[in-house]
């Protein structure tokens, strides 16, 4: 994923977030953690193989028609009533924590499998991204605190729960872990039965 996807993905998830105090090392420091699974079932009801175009109809009866990319070396084993399955999930993490000596960066991983070429068409991709940043400033009479990124940016942001203000200070680290994975199978409907 790349930054510019992720942004929006750390504006959301900081909202959930406040920063302040004059608290002990010890305490407990916010954190967050969310995620969602979609899954989604389709049956081939057309394919030209020629030109790559396949049409499926979800569970709900809906049609989607698209164009296979030639990543998809294993398209020619596909057939009409042929069942699709994919399922998509997506986690977002965010945790402040004491900061020891670490600077802001960005960090990012990904990974892609498929099956064997002539094979039925299956495959899998997961991209991952760890952001940190620093706790600038913190306002609790505004109830805003500000983070600096590796680009050397500052952002303001708002927090969504004031009491989480008293619960970090100037200068903690700030985590935040995105993941997105896709898992792709079809697979002949006589031998998914």
């Amino acid at each position: 994923m790349n930054k510019i996807k992720a942004l929006p993905l750390v504006c959301l998830g900081l909202a959930a977030f406040a920063w302040a105090g004059e608290e002990t090392a010890e305490m407990e420091r916010p954190s967050m953690y969310v995620s969602q699974t979609m899954m989604v079932t389709a049956v081939v009801t057309a394919i030209d193989h020629e030109t790559r175009v396949v049409t499926v109809q979800k569970e709900n009866g809906e049609s989607v028609t698209f164009t296979a990319s030639e990543e998809a070396r294993n398209l020619p084993q596909v057939q009409v009533g042929d069942m699709l399955t994919a399922e998509y999930e997506e986690t977002l993490s965010i945790q402040v924590m004491a900061n020891e000596g670490h600077e802001p960066g960005v960090m990012a991983a990904d990974a892609v499998a498929r099956s064997e070429e002539g094979a039925m068409p299956a495959g899998a991709a997961m991209e991952a991204m760890v952001i940190t940043a620093t706790v600038e400033d913190i306002n609790i009479e505004a109830n805003t605190f500000q983070l600096r990124f590796a680009d050397d940016t500052v952002n303001e942001y708002v927090a969504r729960n004031p009491d989480n203000l008293k619960r970090s200070k100037v200068g903690d680290l700030v985590v935040i872990t995105s993941t997105t994975a896709v898992a792709i199978v079809v697979e002949h409907q006589d031998a998914a039965e």
